[in-house]
């Protein structure tokens, strides 16, 4: 597949030495940018990636929490199309080509999905899956969305659309907070199959009950607000536009 827009991957990490040779391995060859936002690190997170990486952007992060990584990468990517990983080898950029398919193909925001058909998780708990599953019908239901998916943190949208988005959270629930925004905007929406595998290295700092609640706060605060414009029901990705983006 011929890639014309210029792709940038942000990849927040902190303490993530020993997952990123696995992390950039399977980043396609193609990939314009990667920009690595270090959360005051105290490994060789830093050192390791640019080795890995030649031409690697570093984002020194001033805040804490993910939604503030993620605030500062994107701001610092060039691209014309953004893609956030994760850094502890959960996420396969490998699968990447099927964002940027999806996008190219006319979709706004491109939102990967652990339980559309052909998606899967090898981490996830049974609470975590119940509390996703409640959280993302309430979002269904309150902004006439059809997500399967709510908390996932592989997604990739037209950097145009980065005003939209107003990240002004700092922790995993920055997720739930892009989908919502999204939405309200009214930008088309393709969930993209995708597959999440257990961390590799380390210990996971995501807390199932403390975070949902995070999340659960952000819909009601994001639902308090007056929508700018109409909301559209985001379109779920046809199979054709999945098989697309994966030749």
């Amino acid at each position: 597949m011929a890639i014309s827009p210029r792709v940038s991957v942000v990849v927040p990490a902190l303490n993530e030495a020993e997952n990123l040779p696995h992390v950039f391995a399977t980043l396609p060859r193609w990939v314009s940018e990667v920009v690595l936002v270090d959360g005051n690190s105290t490994d060789d997170t830093v050192a390791v990636a640019r080795r890995l990486r030649p031409g690697l952007r570093v984002v020194q992060q001033s805040g804490k929490g993910k939604g503030d990584a993620l605030a500062a990468g994107f701001a610092a990517c060039t691209g014309d199309i953004i893609v956030m990983i994760d850094a502890d080898g959960s996420t396969d950029g490998r699968e990447i080509i099927r964002f940027v398919g999806a996008l190219v193909a006319g979709a706004d925001y491109a939102k990967g999905s652990r339980f559309a058909s052909g998606g899967g998780s090898d981490d996830i708990t049974l609470c975590r899956r119940l509390g996703n599953f409640v959280l993302s019908t309430l979002v269904n239901r309150l902004y006439g969305t059809r997500y399967t998916d709510l908390c996932y943190g592989y997604n990739a949208f037209w950097a145009r659309h980065l005003d939209v988005l107003g990240l002004d959270c700092d922790g995993f629930e920055v997720e739930t907070l892009m989908n919502i925004r999204v939405a309200k905007a009214g930008l088309r929406v393709h969930e993209i199959p995708s597959h999440e595998r257990n961390r590799i290295h380390g210990t996971s700092n995501l807390r199932a009950v403390r975070d949902g609640w995070r999340v659960l706060k952000t819909i009601v605060r994001e639902r308090a607000k007056r929508t700018a414009t109409p909301v559209r029901t985001p379109a779920q990705a046809p199979p054709a536009a999945a098989d697309q983006g994966a030749a």
